[in-house]
Parts: structure tokens; sequence; C-alpha cells
């Protein structure tokens, strides 16, 4: 059996003791560089005209332009009086998040958790069709604003409902980046954090 001197053990602990703190500095400098990032995205997300728009429930202004001023988005999609369909979105948002493991090698392999689109679509459900996400209808477009008539009571928002024939022409949706540009915009953000962080 082979005999290890003291003073190498020692030395070994030194070692792994300076490893630690080092990558326990990395961490710490990438984590705050993901909660920078965390919060540029909140922000922006939080004043994106149609976050604000929607926001504003049913007495708020077209400020995002997507519906030609006829009504709001929140009465249009058709939420209910009291909802809150940004809430899904923030908290997607809120798990953005980095952690590190080793892999086999003994390497340190750092991952960050963070929505993607998709994520986000799956938890923003139409009121009134399911399997449709009403946050990537703001991108493609959502149908229906010709038919749609102004009326305070009666409707599930409380502001509108939608007619069986047209009731104005010309009156498209507009569509508008929203989660897919946001989302795009900051997993490069990382990606370039990746590729100019060295260990």
């Amino acid at each position: 059996m082979n005999k290890i001197n003291p003073l190498d053990v020692q030395e070994i602990a030194s070692q792994l003791v300076k490893e630690n703190k080092y990558l326990n500095h990395v961490y710490s400098e990438l984590q705050k560089e993901i909660e920078k990032i965390k919060e540029e995205i909140i922000a922006e997300f939080e004043n994106h005209p149609v976050t604000q728009e929607i926001e504003g429930g049913i007495s708020s202004i077209n400020i995002s332009n997507t519906l030609n001023g006829v009504t709001n988005l929140y009465s249009f999609i058709g939420f209910e009086s009291g909802d809150k369909p940004l809430d899904p979105i923030r908290e997607e948002l809120k798990k953005i998040n980095i952690k590190y493991t080793t892999n086999s090698k003994g390497e340190l392999i750092f991952s960050v958790q963070f929505p993607t689109a998709k994520d986000i679509f799956k938890v923003t459900p139409m009121p009134w069709a399911e399997g449709r996400s009403w946050a990537q209808g703001i991108e493609l477009g959502i149908s229906g604003l010709g038919f749609y008539l102004k009326k305070v009571k009666n409707s599930r928002s409380g502001l509108g409902i939608q007619s069986q024939t047209p009731v104005r022409s010309n009156a498209r949706f507009k569509n508008t980046k929203y989660i897919s540009y946001l989302i795009s915009l900051y997993t490069k953000k990382i990606q370039d954090l990746s590729k100019n962080t060295t260990l």
C-alpha cells in the first residue's frame, strides 16, 4: 500500500480550498449577471405596450395599436372582469436562475433555467379557445375585430361581444412583437455571457 506524505495531503487540501473559493467566486459573478438579465427582461416585459394595456383591464386604451383603437386587448381577447392573465407570464420569468453541477470528469457545468416562448404560450390560454395562446396571438394575429361590438353588460369581459355579422370593414388586428422577441433577445444575451465566461 502506498503511503501519502502528510505534507502532500496538506498541499492537496490547500489547492482544493483555493479551487472552491475560485469556483464560488465564478458562480457568484455569473449569478449576478443572470440576475441582471432577469431584471432587464422583466422590466422590458412590464413596460411593453401590450402588457401595460392588458394590465389596465377593461377600461384601458389601445396603446399597443393592435386594434385600431376599436377597443382594448383585455376586452377583445375576452378576459373576464377581475382576471389577471399576465401573472402566469410573470411567474415564468421569475424562474430564471443559474445552477451548476459536475460531470463524470469533475468538470463544472453551468446551466441557466430560462423559459422558452412555448413555455409561456402554454400558460397563456385563450379564454374561449382551448389549445390557443393569447400571447402567441399577439404575434400571429387574432381574428374577429370586424365582428366586435361594444357592449357594457352581458359579455365575458363586461365591455364587448362578438356579432354574428361584420359590423366594420377593413378592421384588422395588427400583429406585434411580444414574447417570442423578448425570449429570443435575452436568450442571446445569456449565450453571449456564456461565450465571454472562462473558468
